[in-house]
């Protein structure tokens, strides 16, 4: 499926509202746990100012922007690590997700009821955060068995993949979370193959209602005190999903009414594009300009490998220029006029702006 960010939750904190304001995707959203049994998702475009200055230079017959999958995950409760309500499905469904947005209710409403009674987003997090830490608990205990029975029949200087897997469950029960960065270079594969749920890169979205769509109230600032603002965003999801259908001078009048600087719809995606760790670069070719959204550090054949398979494997070489040179010049000749078309090999990674045309030996 590539990239995506999950969407998680407590049951009725609004997971599905938020899928249905980013995409229009007509996930039903009801008041009752559970709701959303099978995943809900849609590929949302990413906005991208440059795609559109590109557009207006090279006169494209096509344009296509880069895209993130969002899924809306049915509802975790406590004991799901141990399979209540819908844990193990809730569970195998987080584990196939990139990075998580995991949906906070901060909004009083009487007509939504919440699971346990009250309003309290630290609460919410923490009975997220419990389960996850668990089922990754469970997880590294299974593959610690087996590595233990294995480690019976071979020396201790071969026994590296137990001692990893011992400090990974320790830092675990320690309720400390394990950056892929902060791991050896060694132990690398093994951790990736784990998938630990808590190791995903994050973003608390705080779902605020009418009355305090800036995310002022007191549920939201306990979050930001203890999270750091950097984790989060403020998100009204209802009241996003019912701005964006109305038409653009109805939606600006409400917007200027309630002292909105327009939807955030726009910077919730964008951010999520930075969370999982994307650069976006662009190709021309056959009329067509087209965004792609990568893993920073991708050497230009995997990059390539992302259109067509074909291309990776037979990658010869990659022309390269920047979007602040077309932007300068105005056409491809113009750039290599000037010196500034760059041929690149196979070690080479794919920087943000870049303009790419691929050069291969179709198999």
């Amino acid at each position: 499926m590539g990239l995506t960010i999950g969407i998680i939750g407590l049951p009725n904190v609004g997971k599905s509202t938020l899928l249905n304001a980013l995409c229009h995707a007509g996930a039903e959203a009801s008041n009752y746990p559970f709701c959303t049994i099978e995943r809900n998702q849609g590929a949302v475009p990413v906005p991208d100012e440059r795609l559109e200055r590109l557009a207006a230079i090279l006169k494209p017959a096509e344009v296509i922007p880069s895209t993130i999958t969002f899924i809306d995950i049915a509802g975790l409760v406590k004991g799901a690590s141990r399979g209540e309500g819908l844990g193990n499905k809730f569970l195998h469904h987080v584990r196939e997700a990139t990075a998580l947005a995991h949906v906070l209710r901060c909004f009083e409403d009487e007509n939504v009821s919440h699971l346990y009674g009250t309003v309290d987003p630290l609460l919410d997090i923490e009975i997220v955060e419990t389960e996850l830490f668990l089922a990754d608990v469970d997880r590294v205990e299974r593959w610690l068995a087996k590595e233990r029975t294995k480690a019976k029949a071979v020396r201790e200087d071969e026994r590296r993949d137990l001692h990893f897997l011992e400090s990974v469950l320790a830092a675990l029960s320690r309720g400390e979370r394990i950056a892929a960065g902060s791991v050896p270079a060694p132990e690398r594969p093994l951790f990736d193959e784990l998938g630990l749920l808590t190791s995903k890169p994050r973003l608390l979205v705080l779902n605020t209602g009418y009355e305090d769509p800036a995310g002022a109230g007191a549920a939201c600032r306990r979050v930001v005190e203890a999270a750091g603002v950097e984790s989060v965003f403020v998100f009204s999801a209802r009241m996003e999903e019912e701005l964006d259908a109305l038409s653009g001078e109805e939606r600006r009048a409400f917007e200027e009414e309630l002292g909105l600087d327009g939807l955030a719809k726009s910077r919730f995606i964008e951010k999520c594009h930075d969370l999982l760790g994307l650069v976006r670069y662009y190709t021309t070719a056959h009329g067509k300009l087209q965004a792609w959204s990568i893993p920073r550090g991708t050497p230009a054949p995997a990059a390539a490998g992302r259109i067509h398979g074909d291309m990776e494997r037979g990658f010869v070489r990659a022309e390269v220029m920047s979007f602040e040179h077309i932007v300068q010049y105005g056409t491809r000749a113009a750039v290599h006029q000037h010196g500034l078309l760059r041929t690149e090999g196979h070690d080479y990674e794919i920087r943000d702006g870049d303009v790419v045309h691929y050069l291969f030996n179709p198999s």
